[in-house]
């Protein structure tokens, strides 16, 4: 082979080689972080007047000591109160199940969480990572977060009418049934009659083992949307569970599904065409 042809590949092949550390290094740490807000407007006729723009906040998959740092936190805590949200919800994976925490590292956790600001209540539900952390459970008594696992809250707006919030914990920890865990959801909305529904849950697929059609809104996390995403090809990568549902939104008959794209990483320590994000509702009814 002629050297001039040689030291053209020879060329071409560095140049591969900087472009592949270039996109393993940007996704390391820099599409880890630069935390976004993604807003959406939620329109259903039975939304009652008296909480018509409702604003709700959803954080997901923080997965805190991965790639979301202190300050990561203290950014998100900042952000969020900064939309004045009437709900803030967390659907899942708060802690990581490969971080060992330090009491340093909980208490900064604790203190930070603890100033989330929200009008109607925060509410988080556990999810997969979570269900392997024994400090789970004390992060969030200690930070007045609603635990809201496997339970519903009853929510007034100053009239009589009334919303149902309800939360189902991770599907993977152990309880086969998935309907089990919202059971006495589907059965207060049968009983009340809200006017309008939502869950919260963690891994988006098991919605088909219950009657979701009964809830007019879910809010699910787990899939990231993907943490490696491709131009015109999507999600490289999803985790068990969320395989079928994984995108930002699904429209289900009456049923919306969004579903956010998390804060952390989870796996691998790195993001492509996907930042860091939090989701922020605005619920009207026309």
């Amino acid at each position: 082979m002629p050297k001039r042809k040689i030291r053209l590949w020879l060329k071409l092949f560095i140049l591969l080689i900087f472009l592949i550390l270039g996109t393993l290094l940007y996704s390391r740490f820099i599409a880890t972080s630069g935390l976004i807000t993604k807003e959406y407007l939620v329109v259903n006729k039975n939304v009652p007047d008296s909480f018509y723009g409702l604003k709700i906040a959803h954080l997901s998959d923080i997965h805190y000591g991965e790639t979301t740092n202190e300050k990561e936190i203290k950014k998100l805590v900042q952000r969020v109160n900064e939309t004045k949200p009437d709900i803030i919800v967390i659907t899942g994976d708060l802690l990581d199940r490969d971080i060992e925490y330090t009491k340093e590292k909980l208490d900064f956790l604790e203190k930070e969480l603890s100033k989330l600001e929200a009008s109607l209540g925060k509410y988080i539900i556990m999810g997969n990572h979570d269900h392997t952390k024994e400090e789970y459970h004390t992060v969030i008594s200690n930070t007045g977060l609603t635990n809201l696992d496997d339970a519903y809250q009853i929510l007034y707006n100053g009239s009589k009418d009334v919303i149902l919030l309800a939360g189902a914990s991770t599907g993977e920890n152990g309880n086969g049934n998935f309907e089990e865990k919202v059971e006495d959801a589907l059965a207060k909305i049968e009983e009340v009659k809200p006017a309008y529904s939502i869950l919260i849950m963690h891994e988006p697929d098991y919605i088909e083992d219950f009657d979701y059609s009964k809830f007019q809104l879910i809010l699910a996390g787990h899939s990231h949307n993907g943490q490696v995403r491709l131009p015109f090809i999507g999600a490289m990568v999803l985790p068990a569970h969320a395989k079928k549902y994984y995108d930002n939104y699904y429209h289900l008959k009456n049923t919306e599904l969004y579903i956010s794209s998390g804060i952390g990483t989870s796996t691998i320590k790195f993001r492509f065409f996907n930042r860091p994000s939090f989701n922020l509702y605005r619920i009207v009814n026309k």
